[in-house]
């Protein structure tokens, strides 16, 4: 598998970044506006207000690929604080439980992401700063 997908790992590894950017970027409209999920937008001075303005911010960064590794380290801390806060009360640790799964799952990607870099297909790469 690896000699037949090998050659295209840089745009997978872009449609990743892009992907899991956008799943976590889409929160943020959701908090701010209701987008999406028709519920009324919060305060931007409430913890969700500022969430969502994180989520929007470095979701944008990561998905065009400028300074990745820093976006993605802020919504890794991110997603890992809000798996405390909103998940862990609703009285299980088990992300199957408390219905953390994207948490968990967007935390470690963004802190692979911020590990790895931005990738070839990125504003970094053309900034000299990508990997």
């Amino acid at each position: 598998m690896k000699s037949f997908l090998g050659r295209y790992e840089g745009a997978i590894y872009a449609l990743f970044r892009i992907v899991m950017a956008f799943l976590y970027w889409s929160h943020g409209p959701a908090w701010l506006f209701g987008a999406f999920v028709g519920r009324d937008p919060v305060p931007l001075t409430t913890k969700f207000g500022v969430a969502g303005t994180i989520e929007i911010v470095c979701g944008t960064l990561i998905a065009i690929g400028l300074f990745t590794s820093w976006a993605a380290f802020i919504a890794s801390g991110e997603m890992a604080v809000a798996y405390f806060i909103a998940h862990v009360p609703r009285g299980s640790w088990m992300p199957i439980v408390n219905m953390g799964e994207i948490t968990v799952a967007l935390c470690f990607a963004f802190l692979y992401i911020a590990a790895r870099g931005a990738g070839p297909f990125s504003i970094d790469a053309l900034r000299g700063k990508g990997k």
